[in-house]
């Protein structure tokens, strides 16, 4: 498809990228300490970490794994935990050790975390103590053969560290009892890996940098083999695009969605580094009204999230009271963003709400509208600098423009393939290389592209996946169950929620029973929130269920932009 839309990208935007300016995330991160050591790197909790700061400890981290628990190079070590200090701490630790981070949803069940720790192969484990439970239920039957236990309170100095741990264990009463032979502390860790140097390896563009986890055809998660160069042709075209008008040293960005997020990591994290940013991390960005507390302590300048979470903050009058006066950027991502909450945020804060389009695929970024934009465009975006689309009939052809077919994407920015899947990998992309989305879209004169459809069964809750391959295979599990169907249904909440229609093989089979049961093996925001039972399910004529069909029982969404 011809590049129309390098006409419509704002001024001061360049239409290339250097996708070689680092061989690897360590040299990035390592040019981003070089440039900015005093500055803050991170806030977590009233505590900061200056960049310098942020590279010893990692540094320490890094030894540790390299010559205490003696992981060969290239060896997963999984990250599980929330928006804490020492999530950088250990990333930026493993990723220069030479190793690949394999990130793990805090709210993972024991079955999906052993799931994911057994098809990633993981040597070495961190998890957060209030967690622990569920790894120790999930390790023992892996390839983990180091577990490091976190605490809320690490990092935050000794006096606030203890308080917030006795809050957190005695009072809150947030952390299970567990057992893990073996496990160390992040602290001890740490400590031992400052008696011995990190050796640093040669690390180029092609090495593994993340598994990161996404859902396969099959319901199954796959990892995604993001590169190091794949990631930072990422953080290349989103500085390009930021860089008119953003400032070095002067920003400071509010991430409340959890780091394990590509989006997130992506984004708020690794793009903001190379302005030497401040990073605000929000720990729990379901606590709302403390949220608006740190935001009201904070001059920030830029704020990503998910289309739910700014609804929630514009529901808030002590938000919507907030100066906002120095923020420069918003921009929303990870799901749908709604017309009514993009025209309300920017009556309250007078800045364009920002809306995004990305794959885990694509490291995670393909398309955004300009920063410069008047108002909500109704549109997913641009394809981003050295980003080539194509949209296609089901025939492989590319269709003539404003009309709707599959689309296609090609870039520096994409994975290298599933990881151990060569049959998924070979089905993600077209005979000339570009990766099949599976979702249906349009583009107009300028390149704007509009998301009408979704090809995939994907359901998308708070922005994130959930496949119904995986929750109709949990559902028939159970005994009283015959067949079952799971598609999404729109929620004002969460944008979409799981719905299951259900063929009984016990007439005693009540919805309780079933929401029980998927507690079991399923994270909160995979369990069904609507349950319908029936005599039969809408079949082909091969016998598989016409999710489309029950999709289609539904009244739709309103007007979205995708």
């Amino acid at each position: 498809m011809e590049r129309i839309w390098l006409e419509r990208y704002p001024a001061g935007v360049d239409a290339d990228i250097d996708v070689q300016a680092f061989p690897s995330l360590r040299h990035m991160f390592e040019d981003c300490v070089a440039r900015f050591p005093d500055n803050t790197a991170f806030i977590s909790m009233g505590a900061r970490l200056s960049y310098r700061r942020l590279r010893e400890l990692s540094w320490n981290f890094g030894s540790y794994l390299q010559n205490v628990v003696k992981l060969p190079r290239g060896a997963r070590v999984a990250l599980m935990a929330p928006n804490l200090l020492s999530y950088p701490v250990a990333l930026f630790g493993a990723l220069s050790a030479g190793y690949v981070v394999v990130n793990c949803n805090p709210l993972y069940t024991a079955y999906e975390l052993e799931r994911q720790l057994k098809d990633s192969g993981a040597e070495a484990l961190v998890v957060i103590e209030n967690f622990a439970v569920t790894a120790a239920a999930a390790a023992q039957r892996t390839s983990v053969r180091c577990v490091v236990v976190a605490t809320m309170g690490d990092l935050l100095g000794f006096a606030k560290g203890a308080l917030t741990n006795f809050v957190v264990r005695h009072v809150k009463r947030l952390v299970p009892a567990f057992d893990i032979p073996g496990a160390v502390s992040f602290a001890e860790a740490l400590r031992l890996g400052a008696r011995a140097p990190l050796v640093l390896p040669e690390l180029g563009p092609d090495d593994l940098a993340f598994l990161q986890y996404t859902g396969g055809t099959t319901g199954a998660p796959i990892g995604a083999e993001l590169t190091h160069g794949g990631v930072i042709a990422n953080v290349q075209q989103g500085f390009a695009w930021c860089r008119p008008f953003v400032e070095d040293a002067c920003e400071t960005v509010v991430t409340p969605l959890p780091l394990y997020h590509i989006f997130a990591l992506t984004v708020s994290c690794l793009l903001f580094m190379r302005f030497g940013a401040a990073n605000l991390l929000i720990v729990n960005p379901r606590d709302i009204k403390g949220m608006v507390r740190e935001l009201a302590r904070t001059r920030f300048t830029a704020i990503s999230g998910v289309n739910t979470l700014f609804n929630a903050l514009l529901a808030k009058e002590a938000f919507c009271r907030l100066d906002f006066s120095a923020m420069k950027i918003s921009v929303s991502g990870g799901m749908s963003l709604h017309k009514a909450v993009a025209e309300k945020w920017k009556a309250v804060t007078g800045r364009t709400l920002i809306e995004g389009y990305g794959l885990t695929e694509c490291s995670p970024a393909a398309m955004i509208n300009p920063l410069d934009l008047e108002g909500f465009s109704g549109a997913a975006g641009l394809p981003m600098p050295r980003t080539e689309i194509s949209i296609r009939d089901e025939a492989g052809v590319e269709v003539p423009l404003g009309q709707q077919g599959e689309l296609c994407i090609k870039g520096p920015q994409l994975m290298r393939g599933y990881w151990k899947r060569p049959e998924e990998t070979a089905a993600a992309f077209t005979p000339d290389g570009f990766l099949r989305t599976g979702d249906i879209v349009t583009s107009d004169a300028q390149g704007f592209v509009r998301v009408v459809d979704r090809k995939k069964d994907m359901i998308l809750v708070s922005g994130f996946n959930v496949y119904p391959c995986e929750v109709e295979d949990i559902v028939a599990l159970h005994q009283g169950v015959k067949e079952v169907g799971a598609v999404g249904v729109f929620d004002a909440r969460t944008g979409e929620a799981v719905k299951i229609v259900v063929v009984k093989r016990d007439e005693g089979l009540v919805a309780e029973d079933l929401v029980a049961h998927c507690r079991k093996y399923l994270v909160g925001y995979k369990i069904p929130r609507h349950i319908e039972f029936r005599c039969d399910l809408p079949k082909t004529s091969v016998g598989k269920i016409l999710r489309r069909a029950l999709r289609e029982e539904h009244p739709p969404a309103p007007q979205q932009a995708h």
